[in-house]
């Protein structure tokens, strides 16, 4: 028996000796990429002017991408090449980055979408008034390999760019749906600093004096599409957007002001929602001028898209559907002032289910059994007006009680679902199916990157949702969401973009507490 172990421990032994021992061609042998990403470089960088040596560049000596800058308009600042790439990274962060590397003169050579590669190895990185760049670049590093590549432009918001400039800064991008403040007048160029609004913050477009458009005349709304650079202003580097050329200009339709908005809607109130006597769930609006709905009718449709509700497939007659997909409420009585909230939902009138406290001193436009009785035109009675888990829900407001499949509304939103276009929701066809939108802080009829028509929540670029609710730390039911936002009712604008905001709910929050406060929607003539 001792034999046999000692023989079992050498072979063992043995075994082991000849799997740990490699020979060289067991080993895959592999060279480091000569070339680094934009995204990697730039977060070397610390403020601080950093020389570009082999160790930092991760093996690598070089960078390649597509140029963005064009100087054939005379808008772009001097020396500066532009050149953007991006890489595969993980978690779904958006890589498209620029840099601008200074070759002096030589720069205004290369064109709009010419593929280079430029040696970077030994140069330095750093701050010249105030735009991060490579310099000590020889035009002999510059080796263009091909031209007219397309170039992806990603569309960014102000809210994004204002959050993290250092992650634009260089790189080519869209602000889409914007507005110049204050509005300009018929004679205004592009010529200097102008500053654009696109719902979700300030950004300034700036244009050279000597720039060949600086004296074309600057639409009053627009999609703008530029290189994103930085200006030192009073020692502080601050984003400005240039756009390259005139064509990089889109002008939009002027938007028609909407006589009634929404600002908030409950719904997943606690308890049950499902008898005729608890019909809790509501929506928040409100009149941007003085309506009587007697003389002038208005009304609201909502859709739920819950896998089981029926009619089942795509909605063809998109928000007038109907069944268990859409439902309508007429606003067809009452009046309601300028800059006044008001309610839509159940009969029961409560501020956040059963035992909370009553709504009936709020201006209540329209209060209908929903569980019980059909809508107004098309809608089965449903438990659930407003959508709580599950699919892509929404809300719309239209103009005039006659909703049909080619309706378009005044103001719409939606909200929920796993991903953009959750449930059957939107269908590119042809025919072309699903719930159209309008101009709002959340969508827009014309796809700023491709600058065609969309008209469908889920075409094109038109995938922007909030959340059902925030809900509580001890949630028995869902919070009251109060979107916020500036809304402009002279040009139909939002100055400030709607937001899911936390509002904390109990059994005796008031009327006064949804209309007034933070995150509350607010009117500006």
């Amino acid at each position: 028996m001792k034999k046999t172990l000692i023989n079992i421990c050498v072979i063992a032994t043995t075994v082991a000796a000849i799997v740990g021992c490699k020979r060289d061609t067991d080993y895959v042998q592999s060279i480091p990429s000569p070339f680094i990403s934009n995204f990697d470089l730039k977060k070397s960088f610390k403020e601080t002017d950093l020389t570009l040596t082999g160790d930092l560049l991760k093996g690598a000596n070089s960078i390649k991408g597509v140029v963005v800058s064009d100087y054939a308009s005379g808008n772009s600042p001097s020396g500066l090449l532009i050149v953007q790439n991006s890489r595969m990274v993980g978690n779904g962060i958006d890589s498209v980055r620029g840099v601008a590397v200074n070759i002096g003169a030589d720069a205004a050579k290369y064109a709009l979408g010419d593929s280079v590669h430029i040696k970077i190895e030994g140069a330095v990185m750093k701050r010249v008034d105030g735009i991060l760049q490579i310099t000590g670049v020889p035009t002999s590093a510059v080796n263009r390999v091909a031209s007219g590549k397309v170039i992806k432009v990603p569309v960014v918001n102000a809210s994004q760019l204002l959050a993290s400039p250092k992650a634009y800064e260089s790189t080519l991008i869209t602000l889409s749906n914007t507005v110049v403040e204050p509005e300009p007048g018929p004679s205004e160029t592009f010529a200097g600093d102008k500053i654009v609004n696109d719902g979700f913050g300030k950004v300034t477009l700036h244009t050279e004096a000597n720039a060949v458009f600086a004296n074309e005349k600057l639409p009053p709304s627009a999609n703008f599409t530029g290189v994103v650079y930085f200006k030192q202003q009073s020692g502080v580097a601050v984003p400005q957007l240039w756009i390259r050329r005139l064509d990089d200009s889109f002008e939009l339709p002027l938007i028609k002001p909407s006589a009634v908005i929404i600002t908030g809607y409950l719904p997943d109130p606690p308890g049950t929602d499902a008898s005729s006597t608890a019909q809790y769930e509501y929506i928040q609006l409100m009149a941007t001028k003085d309506i009587d709905f007697g003389q002038t009718p208005y009304s609201v449709v909502t859709t739920n898209n819950a896998g089981t509700n029926t009619p089942a497939g795509f909605p063809t007659n998109g928000w007038a559907t109907g069944g268990l997909r859409t439902y309508k409420i007429n606003l067809s009585s009452g009046t309601v002032r300028k800059g006044q909230f008001f309610y839509v939902g159940g009969t029961t009138k409560r501020i956040w289910g059963a035992n909370s406290t009553l709504m009936t001193n709020a201006n209540w436009i329209a209060a209908i059994n929903y569980v019980s009785l059909a809508g107004a035109g098309f809608g089965d009675g449903t438990a659930n007006l407003l959508a709580n888990s599950g699919n892509v829900a929404g809300i719309a407001v239209f103009e005039g009680t006659n909703v049909t499949v080619s309706s378009v509304p005044l103001d719409v939103m939606m909200y929920g679902g796993s991903t953009a276009v959750s449930g059957s929701v939107y269908s590119p066809g042809p025919p072309e199916v699903g719930y159209r939108i309008t101009n709002t802080d959340y969508y827009t009829t014309i796809n700023p990157s491709t600058r065609q028509t969309q008209n469908f929540y889920g075409g094109g670029s038109n995938v922007n949702r909030l959340g059902f609710q925030i809900t509580q730390a001890n949630p028995t039911g869902g919070s009251f969401v109060r979107l916020g936002g500036v809304y402009d009712a002279t040009s139909g604008r939002w100055r400030t973009g709607r937001a899911l905001s936390n509002f904390t709910m109990a059994l005796t929050t008031q009327v006064a507490d949804l209309e007034t406060g933070a995150g509350v929607t607010t009117l500006e003539n």
